[in-house]
Parts: structure tokens; sequence; C-alpha cells
């Protein structure tokens, strides 16, 4: 296969149980890396994964479900949420006693503003009264929300934003731009390192992969992932617990 880009995300696909990132994994990606292929990650995740992967030999990393796509410490991709098309929303949802959670990232490092809602604010996160707020911000996530909450949500939702329920985390929302995805990122990195869409392989198991699985030449489903990802994507590798990117780059790639 003519694979010059391999994107994986995270959560419930590179990573194992354990939620870290196997040694055979890693051993596998430094062979590709030395074949030539550029490996990056798309995940939703902010800076977290910064920590989580820094001893895993990538090129380019997509974080906050492609609201920010780098190499290094070069910004190749941002889009973020303009804080007064959401503002209005933020309070609405305040209002309700909705747990709210806003990332904004500065030189790489994720600054997260709370609502009293939510828990006492930590070292990284500040307090915030959002009637103020005054930051554009790169992923909202908002916990227990009921199924009333959600619709409202939807309901509310400004036209430029889009909002996504996750996986495995009950009651789990997130809000993003509607241009900050996992394909639209990856199209910036690719398209920086001069490689088409056809030279790309992917891996995800969730609904926020589905664009990025459909983008690139290769989509695999890991066999954990959803029915609704693994019959969107062109080839099924072994679970996440299994080393299944691992193997599938082994037997497909390398």
């Amino acid at each position: 296969m003519r694979i010059k880009m391999t994107v994986t995300d995270l959560d419930g696909t590179l990573f194992g149980a354990d939620s870290v990132v196997s040694d055979r994994t890693k051993a596998t990606l430094a062979k590709c890396r030395t074949a030539g292929i550029k490996i990056a990650y798309a995940t939703a995740r902010g800076s977290s994964a910064q920590y989580r992967m820094s001893d895993v030999p990538v090129d380019g990393q997509i974080r906050m479900n492609g609201a920010i796509a780098q190499t290094g410490e070069f910004i190749v991709y941002k889009c973020f949420v303009p804080h007064l098309s959401v503002r209005e929303l933020l309070l609405a949802c305040d209002s309700r006693g909705i747990k709210i959670t806003v990332s904004h990232s500065i030189s790489g490092r994720d600054i997260y503003f709370v609502n009293s809602h939510r828990f006492a604010a930590e070292s990284h996160q500040i307090l915030t009264d959002f009637a103020q707020f005054d930051k554009d911000c790169g992923k909202i996530y908002m916990v227990g929300l009921t199924p009333d909450d959600e619709a409202f949500i939807t309901n509310n939702l400004p036209s430029e934003l889009y909002f996504l329920m996750a996986r495995g985390d009950e009651g789990f929302g997130m809000i993003m731009h509607k241009n900050a995805t996992k394909a639209k990122a990856t199209a910036a990195l690719a398209a920086h390192w001069g490689i088409s869409p056809d030279e790309i392989v992917a891996f995800g198991d969730d609904l926020n992969d589905l664009d990025l699985l459909d983008f690139v030449g290769i989509g695999v489903a890991m066999d954990n992932a959803l029915d609704v990802v693994k019959a969107a994507a062109d080839y099924v590798c072994c679970a996440n617990t299994e080393n299944g990117v691992a193997q599938w780059l082994e037997e497909h790639v390398l």
C-alpha cells in the first residue's frame, strides 16, 4: 500500500485498556517513521494528550476534535469557538445547573474555565462567570447531561457550532466549531506535508472518527468500535486491547 501518513485516535484506539500505548505499538510507529511515514494522532483530548503521548514517536498532533493541529510547535490549523457566539448558550446552560468546562489553549497549554456547578476549581481551572467570559475556546464540554439537557442544547445551538455526545461517558457532551473536525485538521496537516488523502490510513472507534475515516484513503475501525463506525470503514482490525493499530500496520504497511 502506498501509505505516507497514519492518523490514529487515542482512547479506544491507540490506547490500551490502561490508557497507555504499548511497547509493541511504540516500536511499530517508530518503524513507520523510519520508513518515511508521517505519524499523527487525532483526539478529543486537549493538552492531556501531549503528556500521555510524550514518549510516543509522532510528527503531528490533532487535539480537541480538530480545533487545533500542529507539527512540533508550529500550528498548522486552528478553529476555535468565538466566545460571543456561545456566551448566551453558556449562560442558559449554567441557569439549568449544567456542569460546564471551557477549554482555552495558550502556547500549547490548556486553561479550563468552569462554572460553579462543575466542581471546586483546582490550580489549572478558573471559576468563571460566563456573563463576562471573553476567550475563544477550542472545546466546551458538559457532564451529567440528561436527555432534556441534550435536547435543550441541540435546539439552542448556534448554527456555526456542533454538539456531540461522547461514547462511554454517560451524559458527557461536547460543543465545537463546525470546522473543528478531525478530517479538516488532518487535511491541513497532510497539505502541509504534501500528502494526498488517498495516501493516508486512519484508525478510530467512535462517532467523532467517522468524518476522518471517510476522508482518508483507507479507514480502519477497531474491533471494539461502534457498529456504525465499523460499517463505514474499509477494514476492521483487532481491538485496542490487542494492539490492533500495530497489528494492522505490521501486516498491511510494514
